[in-house]
């Protein structure tokens, strides 16, 4: 069964700012958290659970090494109806972490 992935409003806006390669990477990103789940494995870099709020599943990767560097952060919102929901695509030095 399929995850559900969408994206804030915010997130949305920042995906049209992206470069082409950093964008393809997130398209690429967002089909494998749809098939996979939150956790899309080892092909992805610098993957990790992002710590500070206990009541909150946050996670995130990079899509893009480099100079920028771009990222994208993520939420899993309900496990049991498969619900992810990206706020963040964007530069690393944007990123809200």
């Amino acid at each position: 069964m399929k995850w559900i992935v969408n994206f804030t409003r915010s997130a949305g806006k920042q995906t049209k700012k992206l470069s082409k390669s950093a964008f393809e990477s997130l398209r690429l990103l967002v089909k494998d958290l749809e098939f996979n789940g939150p956790a899309p494995g080892e092909g992805w870099d610098n993957y990790s659970k992002l710590k500070g709020s206990k009541n909150r599943d946050l996670r995130h990767c990079h899509l893009i090494k480099g100079k920028p560097t771009y990222v994208c952060c993520w939420e899993v919102i309900d496990k049991k109806i498969r619900i992810i929901e990206v706020y963040y695509a964007g530069t690393h030095e944007r990123a809200p972490y």
